[in-house]
């Protein structure tokens, strides 16, 4: 495993490098905006003035360098997939509920309710309701996403049967189908991934998603954490000033944070992660999410 607290630099394997990019920066993300999460724009420079470091604390009181919920449960459905070795709702909705008994720091209401739902019925969809349209089913397919690399037709169907776990509503599917097709390009191809063109195609069939009529909110609706998430990604220049942005805009930074950098970690690649956020990164979810990346590639992308 790379020293955390040296700038990360490339294996030689353009496509696994990027990968591990985007999962580090999910962790990166997550821990830098947990920070700031439910606050202001004035009460963040009131407290912090320009919050860019990883620092800790917020309503969590979280140690610097801790992650919460997002990278979590990203770790928990990465590790179902891996030991089932394909999308198998029941051994997700399992994981997640070994990591819910484990008394996270944090952990939404609607995941709450649709593992509590699971745990009690053995349904892996929970049903239908108007209030599932939150972030909390989008913040966790990273692995889904690496496990579809070379496998595109299984993308959607399959962040779709782990996301209605928790959420089963239409915008909470297409905002993970759109955030997949977008992560997945940049995995593979980097700075040469035609994204704004995706992006497009994808605003077109639901113009609600379109990160021009991004407006701050402090809520976690899906459509607006998409739209500040895709916002940011287009109007900076490189990871740390995208997280950055979001972590300093309020609202629910965190997971916000966590979408953008699916996309603008592995678009700017491993060496745009900043080493002073390394250092600070929990260097067991570093090590987890290290293994992980590997073992995903192993089961699904061996020759990549």
């Amino acid at each position: 495993m790379p020293l955390p607290h040296k700038r990360l630099k490339p294996s030689g394997n353009p496509v696994r490098d990027r990968a591990l990019a985007a999962y580090l920066g999910v962790a990166l993300g997550d821990a830098l905006g947990a920070t700031t999460e439910f606050l202001r724009p004035a009460e963040i420079e009131s407290r912090y003035g320009k919050h860019q470091d990883l620092t800790g604390g917020g309503w969590l009181h979280l140690k610097p360098g801790q992650v919460t919920d997002d990278t979590q449960m990203n770790l928990a459905v990465g590790w179902a997939m891996v030991e089932a070795k394909t999308m198998d709702a029941v051994a997700v909705g399992e994981k997640l509920l070994g990591w819910m008994s484990s008394k996270p720091a944090d952990i939404g209401s609607t995941v709450r309710q649709g593992l509590h739902h699971f745990r009690r019925t053995g349904e892996t969809e929970a049903p239908h309701s108007e209030y599932h349209a939150g972030n909390g089913a989008a913040m966790r397919i990273l692995p889904v996403i690496l496990a579809c690399l070379n496998r595109p037709d299984d993308l959607e169907p399959w962040l779709v049967t782990q996301g209605h776990l928790t959420h089963n509503h239409p915008e909470s599917d297409f905002g993970m189908a759109m955030l997949g097709q977008l992560s997945r390009a940049a995995i593979l191809q980097g700075q040469g991934a035609p994204l704004d063109s995706i992006m497009m195609a994808w605003v077109e069939k639901n113009p609600k998603f379109d990160p021009k009529k991004f407006k701050r909110s402090i809520d976690g609706y899906i459509v607006n954490s998409m739209r500040t998430a895709l916002y940011y990604f287009k109007t900076t220049r490189d990871f740390e000033e995208c997280m950055v942005a979001i972590a300093n805009a309020g609202g629910d930074t965190d997971t916000n944070a966590t979408l953008a950098a699916m996309v603008a970690a592995p678009f700017y690649g491993l060496e745009s992660l900043p080493p002073r956020w390394l250092k600070k990164l929990d260097k067991a979810v570093q090590t987890e999410i290290t293994d992980q990346v590997e073992q995903l590639f192993a089961v699904f992308n061996p020759e990549a």
